[in-house]
Parts: structure tokens; C-alpha cells; sequence
């Protein structure tokens, strides 16, 4: 290990690495420390034995749950907008040689003790146990919308123009007011 760096980076969340990838872009020497067995910090993903560690101390995980390197948890969900700033600097970084990207399968809620999908979809929506009866069908519409929103076809805008109403207005007034129930 060199004795001598421009810069020491300490931690691994994202904005460590992303310092540190631009400051040894930049040819500054960067030596880059945690003090976790695992990287990433707050928003790390964790494997099966990790996660036990962190969460139940020394106990090791049941056997009945398989291999740890099967799991993969998710401290804080990670979104990266497809089209972004920060797409454009781990590309300069060439971080993205080190990270695997993936559209998003499906988002999910722990509710009274069980895992449910957030409903994407009008159909998931109507079958959804997260929400009462009038939510569901709000939800469904709202979800239509969406779908079938098209900016050059103001038969698909239901009335509303979407460069004026706020979010806010949309999903509280437009769904309930503008569609029928």
C-alpha cells in the first residue's frame, strides 16, 4: 500500500464512490476506505449471512434457507433514472463496468405482516388487497390514464392539461373528479 494519496475517500455510499471514481478520473491518487466488511454504507445490498450479522448479531441463518450468495437485500432501494446526470458521470467513471443495471420487476410493501406488489397495472390494481374498494377502482383508473396518456392526442388527456395541474391536482382531483366511479 503507497504511503502517500492526493485524496483519502472514507466510506462507500454513493457519493463516496462517485467522488472518488471522478477524482482518480481526474488522475488524482485516491485511496478509498470503509470500515464495513461490505460496500456501499447506508444503501449497501447484502447477502444472506451479512444481513443476519447486521440484523440478528453472531446468529448464522438457517440452512433451510439456502446458499446466502442467493439473496441480495436491498438496504434502500436504488433507483437510477435511465436517462439522467448521474448515468452520464459513472459512464465518465467507468463504473458501469462494476454495476448491472435491471428494469425494475416489480416494487413491493410489507403490510400487517405479509409482502404485497404495488399494484402496476389497472388489473393489479382492481385485485390489490392494499387498498378499499373505491381506491381500487380509483387506482385502476388512474393507472389507465397513464397508460394511455399520449401528448399529441388530446382525446387522451381527459379534460386535463398536464403542463398547468400539479401532481397533487392530478392524482386528487383529476382521478376523482374527472373519471366516473
Amino acid at each position: 500500500m503507497d504511503e502517500e494519496y492526493d485524496v483519502i475517500v472514507l466510506g462507500t455510499g454513493l457519493k463516496e464512490c462517485i467522488l472518488s471514481g471522478l477524482l482518480s478520473v481526474d488522475g488524482l491518487k485516491v485511496l478509498h476506505m470503509d470500515r464495513n466488511d461490505y460496500y456501499g454504507g447506508e444503501s449497501t445490498s447484502l447477502y444472506l449471512v451479512q444481513l443476519w450479522k447486521r440484523f440478528r448479531g453472531s446468529d448464522k441463518p438457517p440452512a433451510h434457507l439456502g446458499s446466502s450468495r442467493d439473496y441480495n437485500v436491498d438496504m434502500i432501494p436504488k433507483f437510477i433514472m435511465a436517462n439522467g446526470a448521474l448515468v452520464r458521470v459513472l459512464i465518465h467513471t467507468d463504473v458501469t463496468k462494476y454495476l448491472h443495471f435491471k428494469a425494475v420487476d416489480g416494487s413491493y410493501v410489507y403490510n400487517k405482516g405479509k409482502v404485497h406488489k404495488v399494484p402496476a397495472t389497472d388489473m393489479e390494481a382492481l385485485k390489490s388487497p392494499l387498498m378499499g374498494l373505491f381506491e381500487k377502482r380509483r387506482a385502476s383508473k388512474f393507472i389507465k390514464f397513464v397508460q394511455d396518456y399520449d401528448e399529441k392526442n388530446p382525446e387522451t388527456h381527459e379534460g386535463l392539461d398536464l403542463t398547468r395541474v400539479t401532481t397533487r391536482e392530478l392524482i386528487v382531483y383529476g382521478v376523482t373528479f374527472t373519471f366516473s366511479l
